[in-house]
């Protein structure tokens, strides 16, 4: 208790001093966790929830037209909508929607909480690790009652149990690329039947999805600069052109099919604000972005997949598309001029 005492007089302090950084930063700069310090303000701010996550979401439809937020260290993705159609198989959770569009991963998954801060309610969810996995925020067309429902049901009888954090993952280590089978890959590439299967390609021949990239097919994935990055998406703002945007925390990926309209530069951020979909992507957390092609039943499906410097994966860039249907030409056109243009 002593510990988090002391927790909870630092933040309070970081905060007094700090008030617009935000409490992902804070927890950096604090060197603890998110989650650990939602915790020193249960009571407060903060009601803790039961881990019954599936089941929280399931009745997140109640609570009306939201904001789900998903985010890693360089990429904000918000979207607006209803929570319907949230089914789970296994530890595998998903909800298709036009507007909530998003792939759960549950054995992620390990505290929730009912934040109300500055009077905006939300649901918050967190990793094994106290990074966030998702957020839902209550807007101005929610139901008020609902949520308080959902929370009073979902409350944890336990307020100040114990809130363990795992420590974060290390980065992998990647195999040599004299330990691998390149041949192979690059024919299992090019043999490629379904995006969602290139997850198990990388899986086959143990490597990471930038090692991946370097060894791909050739003309299969192509680097390309920040700066055709911008141009694409001011070219898909300006014809009116409808994308999709994937971001992804380790729990969690949201996606935004639609339109991409209001672009603004802010310092190292560059966002989309529309009234439905905001992104906010850090630019100096960039430390490569590609050009990939991959082949399916459909025919080529062509993606800008943007990196850290670690590897993991920032935010990929699709057409509109749904299986079945190939790809739209307008944007394999746009896309393909990034690789001519860097």
């Amino acid at each position: 208790m002593e510990k988090t005492l002391d927790l909870k007089s630092q933040w309070a302090a970081f905060k007094a001093e700090q008030p617009k950084v935000r409490i992902r930063d804070a927890a950096k700069q604090l060197g603890t966790s998110e989650a650990a310090l939602i915790a020193t303000t249960v009571g407060e701010s903060a009601i803790r929830l039961q881990e019954q996550f599936p089941e929280i979401l399931k009745e997140v439809e109640g609570l009306g037209y939201v904001m789900g937020l998903t985010r890693n260290d360089h990429c904000v993705h918000e979207r607006k909508g209803v929570y319907k159609k949230v089914s789970f198989r296994g530890p595998i959770g998903l909800a298709v929607n036009p507007d909530i569009d998003i792939r759960l991963f549950m054995s992620h998954w390990a505290s929730g909480f009912a934040v109300n801060e500055n009077e905006r309610k939300s649901l918050q969810f967190f990793g094994k690790d106290g990074e966030a996995v998702h957020k839902i925020y209550m807007t101005e067309r929610s139901d008020e009652a609902a949520y308080q429902a959902l929370v009073a049901k979902y409350t944890l009888a336990d307020q100040h149990a114990a809130l363990v954090c795992d420590e974060a993952k290390k980065p992998v280590v990647e195999l040599a690329d004299a330990e691998v089978a390149v041949s192979d890959f690059k024919q299992a590439w090019l043999d490629l039947e379904d995006t969602h299967d290139f997850h198990g390609l990388l899986n086959t021949y143990g490597l990471t999805r930038t090692q991946a990239l370097r060894l791909a097919p050739e003309g299969h994935a192509i680097p390309v600069s920040l700066a055709a990055l911008k141009a694409m998406l001011h070219q898909v703002s300006d014809t009116d052109l409808e994308i999709m945007v994937f971001t992804g925390s380790a729990g969690c990926i949201q996606i935004h099919t639609g339109l991409v309209k209001k672009i603004l530069e802010t310092g190292p951020w560059f966002n989309v604000l529309d009234p439905e979909f905001n992104m906010h992507l850090r630019m100096d957390g960039i430390a490569s972005l590609w050009l990939v092609k991959k082949p399916t039943k459909d025919g080529i499906v062509t993606s800008i997949e943007v990196f850290d410097a670690e590897g993991n994966i920032i935010v990929q860039f699709f057409g509109k598309r749904k299986p079945g249907i190939p790809e739209d030409e307008n944007w394999r056109k746009i896309a393909n001029e990034l690789a001519v243009n860097s």
